[in-house]
């Protein structure tokens, strides 16, 4: 277990890069400056150039020492032994990642990344888990934008209708409501080449709505049997949905990515008891009418199918961003980013008590990555949270609860949760 011993509070591994620099300056600008830090990575000469750059940023704070590391065993070891927290911004994930959390789970350092590869999570979970608990590390990945946002609008749906209701959930329906904005290299660096790694049948297994959870799914209920038999049939074919207070719904990018996390984050509360033995998640993008609903649908599954093919892959690679560069911050500057999320109690009365949360951000995509990694390194160092009484695993963002809510709220992001008719 990361020990007050330790040289650091904070290490941002890949603080260079593309995320990881929105990373070291919201920890710059925002943490506590008391916070013992360091910037990590492999040219020690682009680490004492980001440093003089957050410098300007706050002069007043105690600045990042500056940690020369390789992706080797000898190296990541090492950085691991010297830190409480590590943030891994080093993608894609698949690719560089893994030696990292080994690192991690070995030496007892909480760790936090902000993938969005759920076949990689799955593996790590398999491998590294079991060690990270038995050295009490709190390991969470998919802490950004891929699907932090999911897990934790759920989570709010789900603790409000217990505070307000004394219910269960039955159904979140979240939406990706508003959304402007551009990938960055590393993005779409990581969408090409993990399917060069994984193939489709591992796609399909690990995407399964149960994949990460920790615990054996429940048993269907009669009421969810029907629907998804109805459902599926059209939404597979059309993939769109009429939703009171969220209008028409279809397919979503991150639906099976934000699916597995929240359903692993079901299994970790009470083993499914504090979201509900009914509990279902619905992931969807927000559409202007039902013909832009089936047009996204379809854009979708053709968009998924092409990615299989390698000239597809090789031709996308040579008109996109490299790998850490992405925007211009003036560009990115005009990002938004909405989600809505409706939650229904689990009840047999004819009105069912319902909730809305909701998160707002004006600005960059990656800086609300940097926030949610920043603010969830600094909710491990000075909370206790649900995923320090479990011990630490490889856990999720809501584990992190009302501290980390908290947390964001003072940041900036807008979080809110409410009960509606």
């Amino acid at each position: 277990m990361a020990s007050d011993a330790r040289a650091y509070d904070i290490v941002v591994f890949g603080a260079t890069g593309y995320t990881g620099k929105y990373t070291a300056e919201h920890i710059t600008a925002n943490l506590p400056t008391d916070l013992k830090w360091a910037v990590a990575g492999r040219s020690a000469s682009k680490l004492s150039d980001l440093v003089q750059e957050l410098r300007a940023i706050n002069p007043d704070r105690l600045q990042p020492n500056i940690e020369v590391s390789q992706i080797t065993r000898e190296d990541l070891h090492g950085l691991a032994k010297k830190t409480k927290v590590l943030i891994s911004t080093v993608g894609p994930y698949h690719l560089y990642g893994t030696p990292v959390v080994e690192a991690c789970a070995a030496n007892g350092t909480h760790y936090l990344d902000v993938t969005g590869e759920t076949p990689w999570v799955y593996d790590i979970i398999h491998q590294y888990h079991d060690l990270a608990k038995s050295n009490g590390a709190i390991m969470i990945p998919q802490i950004g934008i891929e699907s932090a946002p999911a897990d934790l609008l759920t989570w709010l749906l789900v603790t409000h209708l217990r505070r307000t209701a004394s219910l269960p959930t039955a159904e979140v329906i979240f939406s990706i409501f508003k959304v402007k904005g551009r990938p960055s290299g590393g993005t779409l660096a990581t969408v090409m080449s993990i399917f060069d790694k994984y193939s489709p049948s591992y796609f399909a297994k690990t995407s399964k709505p149960y994949a990460l959870c920790p615990v054996p799914p429940p048993k269907a209920t009669n009421a969810q049997t029907k629907q998804t038999f109805f459902g599926k049939l059209t939404r597979s074919l059309f993939g769109a949905r009429s939703v009171p207070d969220l209008g028409i719904l279809t397919t979503s990018i991150n639906g099976l990515t934000d699916r597995t996390l929240v359903y692993r984050s079901w299994g970790l509360f009470g083993s499914g008891s504090q979201y509900g033995p009914n509990f279902r998640f619905s992931p969807y993008t927000k559409a202007s009418n039902f013909l832009q609903a089936i047009l996204i649908h379809w854009a979708f599954q053709i968009g998924a199918i092409a990615l299989l093919l390698k000239p597809v892959r090789w031709l996308m690679k040579k008109m996109v961003y490299a790998p850490g560069q992405g925007p211009t911050k003036e560009e990115a500057a005009k990002d938004t980013f909405v989600c809505k999320a409706i939650g229904e109690a689990d009840t047999v009365a004819t009105s069912r008590p319902r909730a809305m949360s909701t998160l707002e951000w004006n600005g960059s995509f990656y800086h609300l990555t940097g926030v949610f990694a920043a603010e969830a390194a600094l909710t491990i160092l000075r909370s206790h949270t649900t995923a320090h009484d479990l011990g630490g695993g490889i856990l999720t963002p809501a584990t992190l609860g009302q501290s980390y809510v908290d947390n964001l709220t003072k940041a900036g992001l807008g979080l809110q949760v409410e009960s509606i008719k």
